[in-house]
């Protein structure tokens, strides 16, 4: 039929008798045995319900509206200790209570919450474990589904107050070990770090949470290394990690500029400590001892920790190594350009001062503050650009200029701390390439950075001197054997001793 057929059709309703009665007749047929399946349908439904809800389905109406009442005025009292995802959690546990929904079943301590099983920690020799590894979008939520574990479990377990914190902040790669029994959490142990575990346990039917604390093995090591190219490839060499190496130059940073003073033939040699958990080495440090040796001047570091608990550095004399400035702004950039007042501009070629040190670097290496400070001035200074300006007491100053950006929560007024990041390099300003200008100022006038005698912070006291010596006493004979400075001392003895029989026997 073609579309002009359709609209010309007639869609009349007949209207004889014979058709409306076949109808009705067909319509009433067809409704009985609708009815008839429905009434099959809801009978097998509520067996099967009757078969799942068993203890749910013998309570009365009373019943179950006090449980609801009582589940609701708890979780909201609860709910003002909980965030977003223990609200979720909570709200599923009172679900699966009332519910009892299928594959979610309540936990033994529910059923039995109110007796005393054994008073102690119970054991499962049926119990499985099983490691889990966290992945990248994982929470304690998501790895309980994967496990099939009730949301009831973990209620109860993210309930147990500030011990259980740690769950909410999992991160990639930290493991998980469940023991499960019977489709039944046992006990959870997650490793926070090294040293600390979270353990949660059974005790009474009731889930307990325990933080243990595990000391690690330390081993004393030592490395020496001849710089033949560059300081961090002789410290490769001889198997150093990074860690080691950026605490070296942290150590010796006051003292030697990693970035113009190291030579070809520079020795160091370093007492240090290796962490090892279950005899497997998982960190290096601290140093405890170390010999610099930088064109032919000998500076020795030895860790002390005071009786506050602080440590630090010092000369074997007990000057403290750190000063209240570090030498360098950056670590182990390259000097394009030295302190001079009749330098001649790159850019304008014309004699123009150059009052402090340029360092190159690629945008976006951090800056660090030499000094405790105050910020004085946080924004674009003439040609200097971004510009981050330093109070150090009233006697010092720093700048940095051509900065690409300033480090958060930088501000004038703020104080900063030595070492802390306070922007990174850039081009601002009238600069020909990415680098660091930074200027040193005591009292107002320029100094140059790399020259300029830093002021030492406390060294160890005349009262603390004898404690001192005595505790780096072992430390100073390890590195004179290292070194060899022990050999020396033996031989120009025996020496001294060989002469004096020879005086002795000419008369």
């Amino acid at each position: 039929m073609t579309y002009s057929n359709y609209i010309k059709k007639d869609y009349k309703v007949e209207t004889t008798t014979s058709k409306v009665c076949s109808h009705r007749t067909l319509a009433t047929v067809l409704c009985g045995i609708s009815l008839i399946f429905v009434s099959a349908w809801i009978m097998i439904t509520l067996n099967k319900k009757h078969s799942y809800h068993g203890s749910i389905s013998n309570l009365s109406e009373i019943e179950l509206t006090t449980i609801r009442q009582d589940l609701t005025s708890e979780s909201k009292a609860e709910a003002i200790k909980l965030d977003a995802e223990d609200i979720i959690i909570r709200n599923t546990a009172i679900n699966d209570v009332l519910n009892n929904s299928v594959g979610t079943t309540p936990d033994s301590e529910e059923l039995i919450s109110g007796q005393d099983l054994s008073g102690t920690i119970e054991q499962h020799s049926n119990e499985s474990a099983q490691r889990i590894t966290v992945k990248s979008g994982d929470s304690l939520a998501l790895i309980f589904s994967r496990l099939g574990l009730s949301s009831t479990s973990l209620y109860n377990i993210i309930s147990l107050g500030r011990e259980v914190s740690s769950f909410k902040r999992l991160q990639p790669g930290q493991i998980l070990n469940f023991y499960i029994n019977e489709n039944k959490l046992e006990r959870l142990e997650y490793e926070i770090n090294l040293t600390k575990s979270l353990l949660i346990t059974k005790k009474n039917g009731k889930f307990q949470a325990e933080l243990v604390n595990e000391e690690l093995e330390s081993l004393v090591k030592h490395s020496k290394s001849t710089i033949n190219d560059s300081l961090f490839l002789s410290a490769k060499r001889v198997g150093l990690s990074d860690k080691l190496i950026m605490q070296l130059i942290s150590i010796y940073g006051w003292d030697i500029d990693f970035a113009l003073d190291i030579r070809e033939g520079d020795s160091f040699t370093l007492i240090y400590l290796e962490q090892q958990k279950d005899g497997v080495k998982v960190a290096d440090g601290p140093i405890i001892a170390a010999e610099f040796i930088n064109r032919g001047v000998t500076l020795r570091a030895l860790r002390y920790s005071h009786e506050d608990g602080r440590h630090d550095y010092y000369s074997e004399n007990g000057d403290a190594m750190r000063k209240a400035f570090l030498r360098t702004p950056l670590e182990l950039a390259r000097i394009t350009s030295r302190f001079n007042l009749k330098r001649k501009h790159p850019i304008l070629n014309t004699i123009r001062a150059h009052k402090g040190v340029d360092y190159a670097a690629s945008i976006g290496t951090p800056i660090k503050a030499t000094g405790n400070g105050t910020v004085t001035l946080v924004g674009k200074k003439g040609s200097f650009g971004r510009t981050i300006i330093l109070k150090h007491g009233g006697k010092y100053s720093t700048l940095y200029a051509h900065l690409h950006k300033y480090a958060r929560g930088i501000r004038k007024g703020k104080r900063v701390t030595q070492g802390q990041i306070i922007g990174y390099v850039g081009k601002s300003g009238l600069a020909n390439g990415p680098h660091l200008h930074y200027e040193f100022r005591v009292n107002g006038e320029h100094q140059n950075p790399l020259t300029v005698n830093l002021p030492r912070v406390k060294s160890i006291g005349v009262e603390a001197l004898p404690k001192f010596l005595q505790t780096i006493k072992p430390m100073i004979a390890k590195l004179d054997k290292l070194t060899g400075k022990r050999t020396i001392a033996s031989q120009q003895k025996k020496e001294s001793f060989t002469q004096s029989r020879v005086l002795k026997d000419d008369g």
